[in-house]
């Protein structure tokens, strides 16, 4: 297969003598440190992770300066998808990859980055795509290279575990090949894409985005969170011009996936801000705010109490909030009503950072729509009042006087109104004064 996917397009960079140096040096380097790591197989697998990457490294003296170019390049593929796998447990150490050393794991990756520049800087084109190869930067251009080579097979390896629409059984899906080649090639997407930035992600969106893709229709929930975040690189790294026609298919990836299992719920939510907001723009009437927006705030009203699931929101979605603006007050009612139950939560990082996306919401619309004024003064006096028993209490007071200054600005007498039946209260003393210095 690899064989077939390295004559398509036209020829590949030329490989200097001092690529095929440093090529043996590695490789060498890499294959002891591989086998004397220790690895325990889980009882759950019937597939050693361990035993696949040992399988990538070619043998001694394969590759050497005789080898025609295609040869070596295939090699160098192999070697290289060994790395990447490696490589990807540095920053991920929670997963199917944390038995790899820190020291393996960084020289994999330093492996990669000096092959990588030993690739001459020439012009090269790979069909319809063209790379002057003088102009990417050194540590790039082998990621850059492989990447229309790479990506097939590992959408081929993770398909291959995937559940067919006419399949309900996972078990059924496992049947035609282990699920941790899936799971590893997921690992090697994330981390190989994480390496090349833009302008030149853009031009290699015709490989990167269905391979993505691909991964984030898996079942499994690691190979969707590697999924995750390569899309949440590709989202940083792409603009809106760049993802052209994947733009609704992707959003329409990510609108199903916001359902995600608990341990990806954050990369779910992340992915799914950072897409919208790059592809849609500031175009806040477009009806991908609506669903995603909708979906979300479907889940956490199911599971209101639910903090793995609340934080994560809170923390990542101002930028929709920001790019929706007063469309927002379509969906006020369901985000307050949330937000009023959490101004109380037991966990102060949940009370501060709703305090902090009420003022978000206040600057937006707040100043010509006030539905909630009245409930929004009760519920702020008693999350200052509940504060003195808090760690976070002079954070937490500190962000409910910002609100009631802003709203004490912009609302005056309806303000005034709605504070008037709480400030004779005698644990407000401290709030009652600081709003009358402003008067």
């Amino acid at each position: 297969m690899a064989t077939s996917l390295l004559n398509q397009g036209k020829e590949l960079p030329n490989l200097s003598p001092l690529f095929f140096k440093k090529f043996t040096k590695f490789l060498n380097l890499i294959r002891e440190m591989l086998s004397q790591t220790p690895y325990m197989q889980p009882e759950s697998s019937n597939m050693s992770v361990k035993s696949i990457l040992e399988s990538l490294l070619p043998k001694d003296g394969m590759l050497n300066p005789n080898c025609n170019m295609e040869e070596a390049w295939l090699l160098t593929l192999d070697f290289c998808l060994c790395c990447a796998a490696l490589a990807s447990a540095s920053d991920d150490r929670g997963t199917t990859m944390s038995w790899v050393p820190m020291k393996l794991s960084e020289e994999a990756a330093m492996a990669i980055k000096e092959l990588s520049g030993s690739i001459l800087g020439e012009p090269w084109e790979n069909g319809s795509m063209e790379m002057d190869f003088g102009a990417i930067d050194k540590g790039e251009r082998l990621m850059v290279a492989l990447m229309p080579r790479i990506m097939p097979i590992l959408k081929g390896s993770i398909k291959e575990t995937s559940i067919d629409t006419n399949e309900d059984m996972v078990e059924a899906a496992c049947a035609r090949a282990p699920k941790e080649y899936a799971i590893v090639a997921a690992h090697q997407l994330r981390w190989w894409v994480k390496q090349v930035n833009q302008p030149h992600l853009g031009k290699l969106c015709a490989w990167v985005i269905p391979c993505a893709l691909t991964a984030l229709d898996h079942w499994s929930p690691e190979v969707k969170g590697q999924a995750m975040i390569s899309f949440m690189h590709l989202s940083i790294n792409m603009s809106a011009t760049e993802f052209g026609s994947y733009g609704d298919v992707v959003l329409d990836a990510s609108y199903r996936n916001i359902a995600a299992a608990d341990e990806i719920w954050q990369y779910a939510v992340e992915m799914s801000v950072l897409l919208l907001t790059c592809i849609e723009c500031r175009n806040p009437r477009s009806y991908w705010y609506e669903r995603i927006l909708g979906d979300m705030l479907g889940h956490l009203e199911r599971q209101p109490n639910c903090k793995e699931r609340r934080i994560p929101w809170l923390q990542q979605i101002e930028p929709i909030f920001n790019a929706m603006g007063l469309v927002l007050l379509a969906h006020l009612k369901r985000v307050m009503t949330l937000f009023f139950d959490w101004m109380h939560a037991d966990d102060d990082r949940s009370v501060l950072l709703v305090l902090e996306r009420i003022y978000t919401i206040m600057k937006l619309i707040w100043v010509r729509n006030t539905p909630y004024l009245e409930r929004l003064v009760d519920e702020l006096t008693v999350t200052y009042r509940e504060a003195s028993l808090r760690k976070e209490r002079f954070a937490i007071r500190e962000h409910v006087l910002k609100i009631m200054f802003l709203l004490q600005r912009c609302k005056g007498l309806e303000f005034e109104s709605a504070w008037s039946k709480h400030k004779d209260d005698p644990n407000l003393v401290s709030l009652t004064s600081s709003l009358s210095t402003v008067n």
